[in-house]
């Protein structure tokens, strides 16, 4: 989604300057996209088909102008719009923001962010979230939820909007997103997965105009065929077969053309290979094009008109009634048109959305500052329950979530969970109430941070902030708390002169980092000299316990620290943070998250850094090259055997666990091919010979400590040296969260898919199992492997 201009950040990032201009002998292997048409018709598989029939009655029933209304968002009460047609019985479609709330509405709560859920590694609540989430979007009469994300997938640590998707790691991120949709979409409830493809960067994702023409096209993310299958088209692939309604394309260029018209991604990669029997829109202003993009298979363009860049979003489109004339003309032919409308409303029937669905709030439109009433080129009567309230009991599930999801990267001598401490000391502009409002879109210096910004925030109607949890529950054991927030003061301070009165009990340190659409990071350093505020705290104070507010990967230099005795990442927490962390503090709850992705021991450790810059005014020449093709987080650290700080999958707790027992089974009822048998027709998700079970792993699991507590079990498999070059030394190929009594064991099963075993193969245009023998390992991280193994699957 678009929400404001290019910022200064997204253009000027001279701390990542990377000038990459064209390379042509890249362009040979990759950097083009091969033509695929036409776009293919949807057929109603995945238990589509009945909704399928009544949305072809649906469609032969609309006029041309109809038709093209259909395909056009239009100004109005949402954030997104498909008008009425009331003869029809059809009361449109309200489009609205968010991956962790339902945006410009009031009285809905503020979940976890996508980064958070990641982190806790559990489909339980994965799902959970998705459905309370769902429930929201369906009570303010939303009847489309532009959620969840995948792409940003994580290439780059410095990517502003990764804290809205889940993890760089594929198979993680495909569990999360088809928890996610099954959840929103239990609602009735469309779920729309985004952004497909590429959306790896936010620098140049929009071209460059100079009084209304573009002087520079966006950035072009040039991907290889055997990447774009194994890392960014994987997660989307479990979107399509958990059923997901709608797929948004991306801004940026893809291999040359723009990600909304650019047929293989759209009529080969999406439709024909994943199946995908939804409709795809477009993201805010990212149509560059008519026929093309629709003959390309964008099936809605959103919002309708041009406004970009100084322009004013209005009736004017490459899509409206330019679709009606050049159906007329020849130059469109009409069964595209109709597909079009067909695989709107397939979903739209199969999700039940014709029978007894809420009418959109009216108080939705009041706070709809994107396309604001005076806009509006027709009458939207808005006579339903105004400013609903849609939060029932999702406090306490938000509450519960955040603290599930933190992860303990630290824990000296069992500094956590505190033991009724008497003197507490609070650090850090992190730790207490929010001074410019309850819906942030810029990086505030005072207040705790709970959600980035840009179309991916929240508006909140509540927030409990650490220091107002903290002084709660401290007052439990007449603790004295107190509290120092502005980070300059405390980093340039000696904090013995702070009228401190005495050694405190522990010093709680709260710091946070901003990420937003339209800017990359420019840097992974903890906002507001947060590092040189841990380092004066832990100067005076031998008990400094940090806990971090971020979209992501920070840098922590001060981690080995002796001071330092507990390091907290709560990442973005929603609403109920202060209790949250709190409930962990304390230890109510016995921390289970683990790291999403990689904390290197130095910026400069990390790959897949953004183009920032570019040295020449040739229209064309911002282009990122996937160089590192597979190597991205941990798998790059892994190949290059780099040394990190805290590796993907980590994360401590307050009691410990074994493993044992490896075993292994085969499920497969006869002799395995390295290739699936061909598919008879395209189904959701693709092949669906890929997402049969070939072998069941077990390991037993035991709480060892002395608490209870759960945690996540990791399985990860290394391919056989018949693999490819470049095949990562290992991957994530299963993961369970497990909750256990102090003493208790318990069985854990991983069922391994065809997917999870092979890899794409270029030649062939393939998925290859490879022969030989593939390493597996079961461990509490990337890097910490208990159990070993071995299985030859062909």
């Amino acid at each position: 989604m678009l929400y404001s201009f290019l910022s200064a950040a997204a253009l000027l990032a001279p701390a990542l300057a990377v000038v990459q201009p064209l390379n042509t002998t890249i362009l040979g292997q990759y950097g083009h996209s091969p033509a695929v048409y036409p776009s293919p018709n949807a057929t109603g598989a995945g238990g589509w088909e009945e909704a399928l029939a009544k949305a072809k009655e649906f469609t032969a029933q609309l006029t041309a102008a109809e038709k093209a209304d259909m395909v056009t968002g239009k100004p109005g009460p949402c954030v997104g719009n498909i008008v009425a047609i009331p003869r029809l019985g059809f009361g449109g479609l309200c489009l609205q923001d968010g991956p962790l709330a339902i945006r410009t509405v009031d009285y809905a709560s503020v979940f976890p962010a996508g980064v958070t859920t990641a982190a806790s590694f559990d489909r339980k609540l994965m799902y959970e979230r998705g459905a309370a989430m769902g429930a929201e979007f369906r009570g303010k009469g939303a009847q489309v939820a532009l959620s969840p994300v995948a792409g940003p997938l994580g290439r780059s640590a410095y990517a502003g909007r990764n804290w809205e998707g889940f993890s760089p790691d594929p198979y993680l991120t495909g569990v999360a997103m088809e928890e996610t949709i099954t959840g929103l979409q239990s609602n009735g409830l469309q779920a729309c997965a985004k952004h497909w493809i590429g959306n790896e960067q936010e620098t140049q994702r929009n071209p460059t105009y100079k009084n209304g023409s573009i002087v520079q096209e966006s950035i072009s993310a040039n991907i290889d065929d055997r990447t774009m299958h194994e890392l960014y088209m994987w997660p989307f692939a479990n979107a399509v077969r958990a059923g997901v309604a709608s797929v948004m394309c991306s801004y940026q260029r893809l291999n040359g053309s723009y990600a909304c018209e650019n047929s293989k991604a759209l009529n080969g990669y999406l439709k024909e290979e994943l199946g995908f029997q939804g409709y795809v829109m477009s993201d805010w202003g990212a149509t560059h094009s008519g026929v093309p993009s629709i003959e390309a298979g964008l099936d809605m363009n959103m919002p309708g008109g041009l406004g970009l860049y100084g322009l004013t979003f209005g009736e004017a489109s490459d899509f409206g009634g330019n679709v009606t004339i050049a159906v007329n003309n020849g130059t469109l032919d009409a069964s595209r048109v109709d597909d079009m409308v067909i695989r709107i409303m397939t979903p739209y029937f199969f999700l039940g959305q014709d029978k007894d669905y809420p009418t959109v709030d009216p108080s939705s439109a009041d706070l709809n500052t994107f396309s604001p009433k005076d806009t509006w080129f027709r009458e939207y009567v808005l006579n339903g329950t105004r400013s609903r309230d849609v939060r029932a009991d999702h406090g306490a599930l938000i509450r519960k979530h955040g603290a599930e999801s933190t992860v303990l990267l630290k824990n000296v001598d069992n500094a956590l969970p505190l033991k009724s401490p008497k003197i507490i000391s609070v650090f850090g502009n992190d730790a207490s109430e929010d001074t410019q409002g309850f819906y942030n879109q810029v990086d505030f210096e005072y207040g705790t941070l709970v959600a980035g910004g840009g179309s991916g925030t929240g508006r909140l109607t509540y927030l409990i902030t650490p220091l107002e949890a903290i002084k709660a529950r401290a007052s439990k054991d007449g603790a004295l708390v107190q509290q120092w927030l502005n980070n300059t003061l405390v980093a340039t301070s000696d904090i013995s002169t702070l009228a401190i009165p005495e050694t405190p009990s522990v010093c709680l340190v709260f710091l946070k980092t901003w990420a937003e659409e339209a800017a990359d990071r420019v840097s992974l350093e903890l906002d507001w000299d947060g590092n040189d505020v841990v380092e004066s705290v832990a100067s005076y104070c031998n008990n400094t316990i940090v806990v971090t507010h971020s979209s992501g990967i920070n840098d922590l230099p001060w981690a080995d620290h002796e001071n330092v005795t507990a390091i907290l990442a709560a990442h973005y927490p929603g609403q109920e943070s202060g209790n949250s962390i709190v409930d962990i503090l304390y230890g109510d709850v016995n921390p289970s998250g683990k790291l999403p992705y990689t904390i290197a021991l130095s910026n400069d450790d990390y790959n897949g850094l953004p183009t920032t810059a570019v040295n020449s005014t040739d229209p064309d020449a911002w282009q990122a090259w996937f160089e590192e093709k597979l190597e991205i987080d941990y798998r790059f650290f892994d190949a290059q055997n780099m040394s990190v700080r805290y590796e993907f999958g980590f994360g401590l707790s307050y009691s410990t666990f074994e493993l044992s027992d490896l075993a292994m089974s085969s499920c497969a009822s006869a002799n395995v091919s390295a290739t699936p048998a061909p598919q008879s027709a395209t189904t959701p998700g693709g092949n669906p010979a890929l997402w049969e079970n070939l072998y069941n792993i077990t390991v037993t699991l035991k709480n060892t400590g002395d608490v209870a507590g759960a945690t996540v079990p990791q399985l990860y498999l290394s391919y056989p040296d018949s693999a490819p070059a470049g095949t990562p030394p290992k991957q994530l190929r299963g993961f369970e969260k497990v909750m256990l009594e102090s003493g208790e064991s318990e069985s854990v099963s991983f069922e391994l898919m065809r997917r999870d075993f092979s890899y794409w193969d270029v030649s062939s245009q393939e998925w290859v199992i490879p022969a030989g023998e593939f390493g597996v390992s079961v461990g509490f991280s990337s890097r910490d492997l208990k159990v070993v193994g071995s299985v030859s699957v062909v």
